[in-house]
């Protein structure tokens, strides 16, 4: 199943930090911020995790539920998420199921090495399940405020 704007977002049950789960389906009924970003506790991940965590209010006002993915384990999320007291969900996706539905395990290349990982993107879901807007490639600075936007105009 390929992931695009228009249609239904593929479903996931997985396990959370503090030993939830999380059933996508299970949010219907209200906008769902579904971001997938490479690593717990690096630059990059920490300030677009803290952007989304400071845009609680505005995210709140909304009705919109932030939930973040990687490929980390509980234990990892459940350190990161008190180090910096992110206030939404963090899926671990430890055997990559959900990136694949989502296409977001991809090859890069740094420094001209070639090797496998998860692609910063966020997806946008309305209240019935439909992905309204893809990100790919996502650049932290500024996201957040891009994705509330989007949010509004839904």
């Amino acid at each position: 199943m390929s992931v695009a704007e228009g249609k239904k977002a593929p479903d996931f049950t997985a396990a959370t930090d503090g030993g939830g789960k999380l059933k996508l389906s299970d949010l219907r009924g209200k906008p769902v911020v579904l971001y997938f970003y490479p690593k717990d506790d690096t630059p990059g991940c920490t300030t677009e995790a803290c952007g989304f965590r400071d845009g609680a209010a505005a995210f709140k006002k909304l009705k919109a539920q932030v939930v973040g993915v990687s490929k980390d384990s509980v234990a990892r999320h459940d350190k990161f998420k008190a180090k910096y007291e992110l206030n939404f969900p963090l899926v671990s996706d430890e055997d990559g199921k959900v990136c694949e539905k989502y296409e977001t395990w991809i090859e890069k290349s740094l420094y001209g090495r070639k090797y496998m990982g998860i692609d910063r993107a966020t997806f946008l879901i309305d209240g019935e399940g439909v992905v309204r807007r893809i990100w790919r490639k996502v650049k932290v600075a500024g996201h957040v405020d891009e994705v509330q936007e989007a949010l509004k105009a839904l």
